[in-house]
């Protein structure tokens, strides 16, 4: 079975690290890895893990039977130019994700890359000169996976957004 990735975002690290500490204060043993789970989404402010994993992953048609905003897809294409070049970086978050899945389209799926590898696939993909920007970017939005060195980069295969799935469309024909 695969493993679906589940962010959770702390906006207090805070209290975050004072409940869990609280909770494993109280804790018996050292709690196995589905204890742990809980312990850490109960921490975040969930109930438990499934509580979490519930309010991350969309119900299963949910995804399918979503509108797409077309305002966003369209505003996102104007980033691009003929060649599908992404010409300048957008301002706003949300168009940014959207031009980045764009990118992240045209890494190999199961492929392992060397940073440099990498590096000349995202120069070719865009014409403002900061590669190395996006290829943190797409780290940080976990579309692209790298070793701890930094030496080794894969494309993290998920189901883009349906926003992204037409741009993608509109940017490539």
């Amino acid at each position: 079975m695969s493993r679906t990735n589940l962010p959770l975002t702390i906006n207090d690290v805070s209290a975050f690290s004072r409940n869990l500490r609280r909770q494993l204060e109280t804790a018996e043993r050292i709690p196995g890895h589905v204890e742990m789970m809980n312990l850490l989404a109960k921490a975040g402010g969930y109930k438990n893990f499934q509580h979490l994993k519930s309010e991350q992953l969309p119900a299963p048609r949910e995804q399918e039977t979503a509108t797409i905003d077309l305002k966003r897809v369209l505003n996102a294409t104007r980033y691009f130019n003929l060649n599908g070049q992404l010409e300048r970086w957008p301002k706003k978050y949300n168009q940014r994700i959207l031009c980045l899945w764009v990118l992240w389209s045209r890494i190999p799926a199961r492929e392992t890359m060397n940073e440099l590898e990498l590096d000349e696939r995202l120069i070719l993909a865009h014409k403002f000169c900061d590669h190395t920007m996006l290829r943190r970017w797409m780290v940080d939005e976990k579309m692209l996976s790298r070793t701890p060195d930094g030496r080794e980069y894969r494309r993290i295969e998920t189901r883009p957004p349906l926003e992204a799935v037409e741009l993608i469309k509109r940017i490539t024909h």
